[in-house]
């Protein structure tokens, strides 16, 4: 009998599984995901860990990350033999990111009960998007941000993305995957529009996302600064439930999966010391 990763029953139950913390430039990946045609970050996670650990089979995402896409806070597990499992769990870290390209690192390792799951079990996520609002692009953010030269209106896009919090049909802000998502339903906690300089960073949290549906967000509320759109269509928008009738894709390159939560499971809430989800961006995609 296996698991779902493929491992032998018997091996998971003699196994240590490990919940990692993991950033990484999304810039020269086709996303988090194992690629069949180009290069995925979970690939090179799962490469960097059968150098320590030979039996090691499969990494399980906490979310999936499109072509371009970044993340500070990405939740990955692993379940490792434990007779592999040799070195102390602080310098997991460090042995990992020694076999790691310098645009993906591990920024954190703890034990986790052996039913963790980092997609499954996650209570939410939130992105940010970065935006540079300057006649000239920074040079050093033309892979982390979006480069508007034009002047935004963000009192407008602050009252645009007041109309996006709550629970709504997200449908025309994402886009189609090659199969119909029966549920489009999402609840967003937060959809903040900060400014500082030129910098502007979009704070979108939510119970979970539909594939492109950050940027899209994002795109619309852009347009809204830009006068195309006015916050008052937001509404509309949302009823509406087609792609068609909501504003532009905003690139992937200023996207950062930026958090992960996960509920205190009642043992902790209690004061036992056990495992504690990460703070640091899980459903679909942004």
């Amino acid at each position: 009998m296996h698991d779902r990763t493929g491992q032998p029953t018997s091996i998971l139950g003699a196994a240590v599984k490990v919940k990692l913390t993991v950033a990484y430039d999304g810039t020269a990946y086709q996303g988090w995901q194992v690629q069949k045609i180009g290069l995925g970050v979970q690939q090179k996670l799962e490469e960097a860990l059968r150098r320590l650990f030979p039996s090691v089979n499969r990494v399980v995402g906490s979310s999936r990350t499109d072509t371009g896409v970044h993340a500070l806070g990405m939740v990955a597990e692993a379940d490792i033999p434990r007779p592999e499992f040799k070195l102390p769990m602080r310098k997991l870290p460090l042995a990992l990111n020694a076999w790691l390209p310098p645009d993906i690192r591990v920024m954190a390792a703890q034990r986790a009960p052996a039913g963790f799951h980092a997609r499954f079990q996650a209570t939410g996520k939130q992105y940010r998007y970065f935006l540079w609002n300057h006649a000239a692009m920074n040079p050093l953010l033309r892979h982390q941000a979006w480069h508007v030269p034009r002047p935004l209106n963000l009192p407008a896009m602050r009252a645009a993305a007041r109309c996006l919090v709550g629970t709504h049909d997200f449908r025309s802000f994402a886009n189609q995957r090659g199969y119909r998502t029966e549920n489009t339903v999402r609840t967003l906690r937060r959809c903040d529009v900060r400014r500082r300089g030129p910098l502007l960073t979009f704070v979108i949290e939510g119970d979970g996302f539909l594939y492109k549906m950050c940027r899209g967000l994002v795109g619309t509320l852009v347009q809204v600064g830009l006068g195309k759109h006015a916050p008052g269509d937001i509404p509309p928008m949302l009823r509406r439930k087609d792609r068609r009738g909501a504003g532009m894709t905003a690139p992937a390159r200023g996207l950062v999966l930026w958090k992960v939560f996960y509920a205190r499971p009642a043992a902790a809430r209690s004061g036992s010391p056990v495992f504690r989800g990460s703070s640091s961006d899980a459903h679909r995609p942004g």
